[in-house]
């Protein structure tokens, strides 16, 4: 990240969004809003003093709520830049018009109170989308507290506790009380494969981080006991099976193939019911501490980015590459590249090569002087064209514009942009839009080739 916001070549525009696309490839019109963060990046020296002597605390989204975040904040001790931005929402100056001692202590004077967003165009050859994922709401399930236990928590929370750096400075708590958790009980698939409350689809990296997990609690409490409620052990990668019998060996992790059931409190302890499908018995363990392993899912705005760069997506939002094993982090838009887990959830070897694929791929679109498209395209008889531009609203692309021909408004077609589906042809009234290899005379001409090789074979 450091590399990145040195490089000359690289512009990091971070608090920001991408407001609006259009264009083709090589030459798209991207809008960013770079928000306000009430921080004169120019002046900011990451001295922190202001972070220091802000009064108000919430809570902390980095930190999963386990820990507590100032209103001027850096979102973790590594950000790139490290220029603290001001939650509005929580500042008293912004919201009570009192306060104001971030500005008084700033040694650089670079608070700025008045600051707005502001707009930024962009011209760019090429686009890849690395927008990542979001976890499922696992307070649907009812059966696991729906949300009401403290010490039912995520695989993300129990990532932030074992940090060193995180808010609990790699000790693993109860979050009810401040104990130390000794009996952890790990429920796999929780909205993974599941049509009734969550989605169908394996979300791929559960097992193995619970894997790890386990191991890493072991380090961290010699005398702890972890306890995996799975389905299926889905480890399809280099030594991840190896790697699940590590910590059923060495960390002494015991998996239990079948659901839970049901999760409730008695006294200070939970209880898990569930059931061993092996044994075919029973289950109940007493736990101090129940981590739950949440499917993965697409962001909420994944299907706003998605008809802004004009992308396929699935049933759940992910977004659909051009082809599966041809063009796997290519989309149907032409200069728009895929990767990481905006496609499908992935592992950090699938991103990282998937990074890598996306990259080359997009320096290929500079490589060369001139784009090599299609032959199939759709093109436009401008003088039978009567103006109606049904095709332009047919065009899920974009690829048909309005020009001016012979004092008429008519259609045209951006070859670069078209992706020859056809749909512009179907709506056409007059016949003037027609696609490149498939002319009326084309198509009956191949219905024909086999009725007049039959009466060649019958002479």
């Amino acid at each position: 990240m450091t590399e990145s916001s040195q490089d000359e070549n690289i512009e990091m525009l971070t608090y920001s969004e991408v407001e609006n696309i259009e264009g083709f490839i090589g030459n798209f019109d991207v809008t960013i809003r770079k928000k306000a963060r009430s921080v004169d990046m120019s002046k900011c020296t990451g001295c922190g003093e202001c972070i220091q002597k802000c009064p108000t605390k919430v809570p902390s989204e980095f930190d999963m709520g386990l820990g507590m975040r100032k209103a001027i904040y850096t979102p973790f001790a590594q950000a790139v830049p490290n220029v603290p931005v001001i939650d509005r929402d929580h500042c008293l100056k912004f919201q009570k018009n009192k306060c104001g001692v971030c500005q008084k202590v700033c040694p650089a004077n670079a608070i700025d109170y008045e600051q707005q967003d502001e707009l930024i165009e962009r011209k760019i050859g090429a686009i890849i989308v690395a927008t990542g994922f979001s976890l499922f709401d696992w307070t649907v399930y009812e059966e696991y507290g729906g949300g009401r236990y403290k010490d039912v928590i995520t695989a993300l929370h129990l990532e932030r506790m074992l940090d060193t750096s995180g808010p609990t400075e790699g000790k693993v708590i109860r979050p009810s009380d401040g104990r130390e958790a000794k009996q952890i009980v790990f429920v796999q698939c929780v909205g993974s494969r599941d049509e009734a409350k969550g989605v169908p689809y394996c979300s791929r990296i559960c097992c193995m981080y619970t894997a790890k997990q386990t191991i890493l609690l072991k380090d961290h409490i010699p005398d702890s006991q972890s306890y995996v409620f799975y389905i299926d052990i889905r480890a399809a990668g280099k030594n991840y099976e190896e790697f699940v019998k590590k910590a059923q060996r060495e960390s002494g992790t015991v998996y239990i193939r079948g659901r839970v059931s049901k999760i409730y409190d008695r006294g200070d302890k939970l209880i898990v019911q569930g059931s061993d499908t092996l044994a075919g018995e029973r289950v109940e363990i007493e736990a101090d501490l129940v981590v739950l392993a949440t499917a993965v899912v697409p962001n909420p705005d994944a299907v706003k980015l998605a008809q802004m760069l004009n992308m396929p997506y699935d049933q759940y939002g992910f977004y659909t590459e051009a082809h599966p094993k041809l063009q796997p982090v290519e989309s149907v838009t032409a200069g728009v590249f895929l990767t990481g887990s905006c496609q499908f959830p992935k592992d950090i070897p699938d991103s990282v090569a998937m990074a890598g694929a996306a990259s080359v791929r997009a320096c290929a679109v500079f490589s060369q002087d001139e784009l090599t498209i299609e032959p199939k395209i759709a093109w436009v008889d401008q003088e039978a064209c009567s103006g109606c531009f049904n095709c332009m609203d047919a065009c899920p692309f974009d690829a048909i514009i309005s020009e001016e021909y012979k004092g008429k408004m008519v259609a045209r077609v951006r070859e670069s942009v078209c992706h020859g589906c056809g749909n512009c042809a179907a709506t056409c009234r007059t016949k003037a839009v027609t696609v490149k290899g498939f002319t009326d005379e084309e198509i009956f001409a191949q219905i024909e080739a086999p009725f007049l090789k039959e009466e060649v074979e019958v002479a």
